[in-house]
């Protein structure tokens, strides 16, 4: 991605990009700007698909993945900028992207910090994520996914303990309730992103888009959706050349079996 960002840090390698929130002045705060560049990132996901990792750049005080949305400019938002959903129309278009979302979090993922990493399809931490919504102690609500993707993802009653109470979880907490699925040291997480990646990159890239897609469907599609997807990867290319791999390598071991 040859194009210019001035809050993100863009890496774009064959299968996967990486980007880094890069704010480190404020802790890697989601400002506007932030916000449509990410939408920029996804636009070109949409039309060239790799797996996405989300991380933040360390700020002076350590590691940091978004410590929520910039509240000073946050604070002179109105009602028109509310309607208008600048984080959650960019949020769900990351959850939409055809390949899988990574997000490596380290320290604080507050607020709008923590509806970008809702938005991803994988969420792994290191000991010190702290993560969760404190919106009502400033007033407001989480209304860039949290009100409904943290129900999905830590069940109701955490979920409004978190919403409504603001309680923030932390690492193991975090992994406890399966928010996040890993734990590593901060040295380490982008490595265990990039291993993460490769594991899917190694699967066939169809199978795995259609398959997310057949997983965000609502339940009253199932199953014809699932029939109809599993009709299309049945007359792909992949498919019959992954299972016979899968044929040859079994009659091989067969072979070697005295």
């Amino acid at each position: 991605m040859a194009e210019t960002y001035t809050t993100l840090r863009v890496e774009e390698h064959r299968d996967r990009v990486h980007v880094r929130l890069d704010r480190p002045e404020v802790r890697n705060a989601i400002d506007h700007v932030m916000a449509q560049e990410l939408d920029r990132v996804c636009a070109r996901l949409e039309e060239t698909p790799k797996v996405l990792i989300l991380s933040g750049t360390q700020t002076p005080s350590g590691g940091v993945f978004a410590s929520g949305a910039d509240i000073a400019e946050l604070r002179e938002r109105r009602r028109d900028e509310a309607l208008a959903g600048i984080n959650s129309g960019v949020f769900t278009r990351i959850a939409k992207l055809p390949l899988p979302v990574i997000a490596a979090l380290d320290g604080y993922a507050l607020g709008g910090g923590a509806e970008l990493a809702y938005a991803a399809d994988f969420r792994i931490g290191t000991p010190s994520l702290k993560i969760g919504n404190p919106e009502t102690g400033l007033g407001i609500l989480a209304a860039a996914g949290a009100s409904w993707r943290l129900r999905e993802l830590v069940g109701e009653p955490v979920a409004k303990e978190m919403l409504l109470a603001g309680r923030i979880l932390g690492a193991e907490e975090a992994l406890g309730l399966h928010l996040i699925t890993e734990i590593h040291p901060p040295e380490e997480l982008i490595q265990a992103a990039d291993a993460l990646a490769d594991r899917i990159c190694r699967q066939d890239s169809l199978a795995v888009r259609i398959t997310k897609s057949v997983f965000h469907t609502p339940v009253g599609a199932h199953p014809v959706i699932d029939q109809l997807a599993q009709g299309i990867l049945f007359e792909s290319e992949a498919k019959f050349d992954r299972m016979q791999e899968f044929l040859n390598r079994k009659n091989s071991d067969r072979k070697r079996t005295p």
